[in-house]
C-alpha cells in the first residue's frame, strides 16, 4: 500500500476522534461550569467554645480539633487512617443518624443553597438534594464529596477525551494504545511524505 494512501486512510479513521478531542479539549480549556461542578463542599465550622486540655497520643500523627452545628469533633490521622473521636473521652464518635445529617448538610448547603437546594432524600451516608446533587459524606474525616449532573457532564467528556468509550478498563486501553499508535503513524507518515516532496 502506497504511503499516501495509507497516510489518508488512518486520517479517516481519526477523523472522528479528532473532532471529539479539539470539542473536548476547547471545552477543558474554557471550563465552563467547572466552579460549580467541582466545588469543595466542606461543613461549616464555628469557633471552639472552651479550651480543651489535649495530651497528644503518640500514635497519632496528625490532630483536627473542629466545632460544627452537631458540636466538637476530634479528627486524628494514625499510620491506619482517620480516626473520629469525642474531643473529651477519645472514644470514637458514633455515626450521625439521619436527623443529624440532615442539620449537618443544611448547614453547610447555605453556603451555596441555588446549587444544593433542600435534602431530598438520605441513604446512609449519601444525600440526594432537589437540584439533583448527590452529596456523601466521610465521618471519618468529617469531610463531604459533591457531585450533580454537570459534573457527570464534564466527567463524560474527559473520558471521551481520552478514548474511554467503552467503560470496559482493560478494553479502553487497548482503544487508547490503537489511537495513540494512529496519531503516532499518521505524523511519521506525514513527514515521510513532506520530504519526498522536498526530495
Amino acid at each position: 500500500m502506497k504511503i499516501r494512501k495509507l497516510h489518508r486512510l488512518i486520517g479517516l479513521a481519526l477523523s472522528i476522534p479528532f473532532l471529539c478531542w479539539a470539542v473536548t479539549g476547547l471545552v477543558f480549556f474554557i471550563k465552563p461550569g467547572y466552579a460549580s461542578a467541582y466545588e469543595q463542599l466542606t461543613p461549616k465550622t464555628y469557633p471552639l467554645t472552651e479550651s480543651l486540655s489535649l495530651t497528644p497520643d503518640p500514635a497519632w500523627n496528625e490532630i483536627r480539633l473542629v466545632r460544627t452545628v452537631l458540636g466538637d469533633h476530634l479528627l486524628v490521622r494514625t499510620k491506619e487512617g482517620w480516626l473520629h473521636l469525642d474531643p473529651k473521652t477519645r472514644v470514637a464518635k458514633p455515626k450521625p443518624n439521619d436527623s443529624e445529617i440532615r442539620v449537618l448538610l443544611k448547614d453547610a448547603f447555605s453556603a451555596n443553597p441555588s446549587r444544593y437546594g433542600d435534602i431530598a432524600s438520605i441513604n446512609g451516608d449519601t444525600v440526594k438534594t432537589t437540584t439533583g446533587v448527590q452529596v456523601r459524606l466521610d465521618w471519618s474525616t468529617l469531610s463531604l464529596q459533591q457531585m450533580g449532573p454537570d459534573t457527570e457532564r464534564i466527567d463524560r467528556l474527559y473520558r471521551v477525551h481520552y478514548l474511554q468509550w467503552t467503560g470496559v478498563k482493560n478494553v479502553d486501553k487497548v482503544v487508547g494504545f490503537v489511537g495513540l499508535t494512529c496519531v503516532m503513524a499518521l505524523t511519521v507518515l506525514g513527514v515521510v511524505l513532506a520530504f519526498k516532496r522536498t526530495a
